[in-house]
């Protein structure tokens, strides 16, 4: 009987659990918080609390959760020891009997995914949306789906060994997550971990208008396809005046921007190597509706729209925002990531700042004087910026940062936005 290991008892760790006592395995939970493990089942060993090196003793096999960073004790004791160490995500895919479609980027990845798994489902593929988007993949293994569609962190990433995927993507690449890679060129390389152990037959959709993901798939096995939200580049797939084309399919081109349209190409181009129908690609494609606080479209009021982008939560996602409009007031700010903020204040689209939170003070020093604006809070931002905003601009919450500062997550923030902008605006 094997015996595992899991680390983390949240969502990826009890799927692991899970998973791992229907393999019949002898399963042993650790997490630190011990209220986390206080209510499991008596067929696993529960710990909590302080880290103890002696549970790996006589243990084949650990399991670890995205959120456990890798400089921790139980993951720097764990590659240490004599053990097999995989990600949940790893040992998901070992037990996984369909084929996978895996996703990862800086941003856009739940979009992808989610569109991936409609397209396939609208051709009337069997394919479920698993990994980072919620459902974890240890929790699907062993099912009848056809086809499964991951998406993947760098944290899930970065320890896998059999993880092979027939279509994956790569959808951009920006520093991200310094905090728990310790570098760029680290998180780069957990990034291209998903596409290392595809083959020639296999594909690597990948935006190539971006120059993290360009050079984040040289030199991988996979056919390469490129994409773009702008153009139809040569050997891959992207609109062309009002029409979209995917490999021999001519779709209608959706009704948004650049970066959706990018991400929708992405989506059609993975389906369609898994077997996916035109006329689905167009149904999915001209019925999609984009993720909550994901450029959603508040209002508009004396010709100024105004986008909540709260899931904005890095620079490289902000500024895809704001280079979306072509007259930009910006409401950014929040808890930084170790992360340059500098880029935000450079888009050409973007004529005012208003910086927020914690991060105020890096907007301020990065953006010319006479452009930026200090608010105290989120309500005076939007104050501030009806004030500053006229015909024509768009007033776009597009953070660059955590929220953490003050507010308990993107969601809370963008919710709290859209409901005073609402309320000062319908007065």
């Amino acid at each position: 009987m094997s015996r595992t290991l899991i680390l983390g008892a949240a969502v990826s760790g009890l799927a692991a659990m899970r998973l791992a006592q229907r393999l019949g395995h002898e399963v042993t939970v650790y997490d630190r918080h011990e209220p986390a493990v206080a209510d499991l089942d008596e067929s696993v060993a529960a710990v909590g609390g302080k880290w103890d090196r002696r549970l790996l003793a006589e243990i084949d096999l650990v399991v670890t959760s995205p959120g456990i960073p890798q400089g921790a004790a139980p993951i720097v004791d764990s590659l240490a020891a004599d053990v097999d160490f995989v990600s949940e995500m790893e040992f998901g895919f070992r037990n996984l009997d369909a084929r996978c479609v895996a996703i990862t980027g800086t941003n856009g990845k739940t979009t992808v995914t989610t569109a991936t798994a409609d397209i396939l489902t609208a051709s009337g593929v069997d394919a479920v949306a698993a990994g980072n988007i919620g459902l974890a993949l240890s929790d699907v293994a062993g099912s009848d789906h056809d086809v499964v569609v991951v998406e993947a962190s760098s944290f899930q990433l970065q320890f896998i060994d059999t993880f092979h995927p027939q279509a994956a993507a790569i959808l951009n690449v920006a520093p991200d997550h310094l905090d728990w890679h310790g570098s760029s060129e680290a998180y780069t390389a957990a990034k291209r971990r998903i596409g290392e152990r595809q083959e020639a037959a296999d594909i690597m959709v990948y935006d190539v208008d971006d120059e993290g993901a360009v050079a984040a798939v040289v030199d991988l096995p996979a056919t390469l396809v490129p994409i773009s939200g702008h153009r139809r580049p040569a050997g891959g797939n992207g609109p062309v005046g009002q029409d979209l084309f995917v490999g021999e399919a001519k779709l209608r081109r959706p009704s948004l921007d650049a970066a959706f349209t990018m991400d929708l190409t992405a989506a059609a181009t993975l389906a369609a190597r898994m077997g996916a129908s035109a006329d689905a690609m167009d149904r999915v494609i001209e019925g999609f509706t984009p993720v909550e606080h994901r450029r959603t479209v508040v209002g508009e009021w004396g010709g100024v729209s105004w986008i909540n982008d709260s899931k904005a939560t890095n620079p490289h996602a902000a500024v895809a925002a704001a280079r979306a409009y072509p007259s930009v007031v910006l409401i950014a700010g929040g808890r930084n990531k170790g992360l340059d903020l500098g880029p935000l204040a450079r888009v050409e689209t973007v004529r005012a700042v208003i910086g927020l939170g914690e991060a105020g003070g890096e907007l301020a020093a990065a953006t010319p004087a006479e452009r930026f604006h200090s608010a105290e809070s989120l309500e005076h931002a939007i104050e501030l910026a009806d004030e500053l905003a006229g015909p024509g601009d768009t007033v776009l919450l597009a953070p660059g940062c955590a929220s953490f500062d003050m507010f308990h997550d993107y969601n809370e923030r963008g919710r709290i936005f859209t409901d005073l902008v609402t309320r000062r605006k319908s007065d």
